[in-house]
């Protein structure tokens, strides 16, 4: 696939299974040998299925958005923000209510049409922070 296929397909997983909370889309932009590496985490298909499913409904109201999206060969490099509301219970922390900004960079590797592997890094410190579990740094 040309480059520009493999960013449509960014694009559309990122439509269909964030912003329509679609997790069980995800074998269609997915290849289910799939390693999703993130910070302090190696998952598999399942894994990251189970993951994204479990932030949905932490953040039932969350969109994903892209700000810049560059391709090369059999990758596409993402950088994208999150916004949503912490409504449900998210890795053991009870719901706030809090708005949240999340922003990070996505890594994606494909074969033959289908996203093989993917490498993300996230403001998770940022994260954390706005949701009230680490203090705000100083201003």
């Amino acid at each position: 696939m040309s480059t520009e296929a493999n960013k449509a397909v960014v694009r559309t997983f990122e439509e269909q299974v964030w912003n329509r909370r679609n997790p069980g889309k995800i074998g269609e932009f997915f290849s289910t040998n799939h390693v999703f590496h993130g910070p302090g985490m190696t998952i598999d298909f399942q894994g990251h299925q189970q993951m994204i499913a479990h932030f949905q409904s932490a953040f039932p109201d969350g969109v994903n958005a892209s700000d810049d999206m560059v391709a090369e060969g059999d990758k596409v490099v993402q950088r994208w923000t999150f916004r949503g509301t912490h409504r449900e219970p998210f890795q053991g922390m009870p719901a706030t209510g809090k708005k949240v900004v999340l922003t990070g960079l996505a890594l994606w590797r494909f074969q033959d049409g289908k996203i093989v592997e993917s490498w993300h890094e996230m403001d998770t410190m940022g994260l954390l922070q706005q949701l009230g579990a680490l203090p705000a740094p100083p201003h």
